[in-house]
């Protein structure tokens, strides 16, 4: 049994290797939240949070450090303090900025649990340690055909990878068509293709465009709309031979619910500070099961690694290296698979010297 202490959460911001350029936004420099979760019996859970823009530090951090009184020498209880915290910013709505502070407290929660039990967090959750199958999601932007013919070689190789995404919404379709064609020259027939718009498109846009996909063999289409159009992405769905993939903008299960109610997507791919954390991920894929979806993970492939090996229709993880650099192990990646270490809890250990260096303040 753990009690808690405090948390402490530290701003910090990254140089991209490869920076974000995409239809909706263009990104260089990468914020995230180092949480530490302290408990009086000496066990420290940790995890992260990557809220995309910088300014939004100023706001999460001390929502976050506002739960030291919510959990103060409370006994840890995932379940239970997921509904504590998340009823505690009730007022000010379950979805947004309360549910992301949630979200990355209860990954630090789960991890000190498992560390507590001396097990890896899939072996907590009564799964077995072993190797997850991935897809290499660490370029390929809307660049020019000399970035894209090295990037993609380059994205195949650092893992010895079976599937890469690239990112579609170029102003003139055909750009995209040939953006395609180059990285299909370059990588071959037998990886397999993600494509993501980014919620680029109008309803209009995207019927005309994903039908003249439908020829690529792409493994999914994904976000073509805005993340909400659940009615357009129902239409979608209907009307589009390749799968519709919908989820990283579900903001906790009940989203997640709603959507496949109304045949949303053909896939799911819940994102961790949004969906509710390692508690709202294992919700989100028991309704995934049920419902006959497959299910697969975006950004933090730490995490993810461990609940799809618990998760019974685990599709893909997706794998980047926006948290690296302040990490001291990384996850090894090996022939397309992701390699979680025999290590208590997520097996996250922070690197102190490159925290200091990229601290933000």
């Amino acid at each position: 049994m753990l009690t808690f202490k405090k948390i402490v959460s530290r701003p910090v911001v990254v140089k991209l290797k490869r920076p974000i350029k995409a239809k909706i936004a263009t990104i260089d420099d990468w914020p995230l939240v180092v949480i530490d979760l302290y408990t009086n019996e000496g066990i420290v859970g940790t995890s992260y949070l990557q809220p995309y823009l910088v300014k939004s530090l100023k706001y999460i951090i001390p929502m976050i450090n506002d739960f030291n009184e919510v959990l103060k020498n409370k006994v840890l209880s995932p379940f239970d303090n997921y509904e504590e915290l998340r009823k505690s910013l009730h007022f000010i709505g379950y979805e947004g900025l309360s549910l992301i502070a949630v979200s990355g407290v209860d990954m630090a929660i789960w991890d000190a649990m498992a560390k507590a039990a001396n097990m890896p967090l899939c072996n907590f959750l009564g799964g077995s340690l072993g190797a997850v199958k991935a897809y290499n999601s660490n370029g390929l932007w809307l660049e020019d055909s000399n970035i894209l013919e090295s990037e993609a070689e380059e994205l195949v190789d650092e893992g010895n990878f079976s599937a890469i995404k690239m990112r579609l919404g170029r102003e003139n379709f055909n750009d995209d068509l040939e953006a395609i064609h180059t990285v299909r020259q370059v990588v071959g027939d037998h990886i397999k293709l993600m494509v993501d718009f980014n919620q680029s498109l109008t309803l209009d846009e995207a019927l005309n465009r994903c039908h003249k996909l439908d020829d690529f063999n792409l493994t999914w289409i994904e976000e073509p709309l805005i993340y909400d159009n659940f009615d357009g992405y129902s239409r979608l769905t209907k009307d589009i031979k390749t799968p519709i993939q919908l989820g990283e903008n579900f903001y906790g299960h009940r989203e997640l619910y709603k959507a496949l109610q109304i045949g949303a997507s053909d896939l799911v791919m819940p994102d961790f500070m949004r969906i509710g954390g390692v508690s709202g991920w294992l919700k989100s894929a028991t309704i995934a099961e049920a419902a006959g979806i497959p299910i697969s993970t975006h950004l933090y492939p730490e995490v993810g690694a461990h609940v799809m090996r618990v998760s019974q229709s685990a599709h893909w993880l997706e794998w980047l290296d926006w948290a690296d650099e302040i990490q001291k192990d990384p996850f090894p990646k090996e022939n397309g698979f992701i390699k979680i270490p025999n290590k208590p809890g997520l097996g996250i250990e922070w690197d102190e010297a490159a925290i200091s260096k990229n601290a933000y303040s």
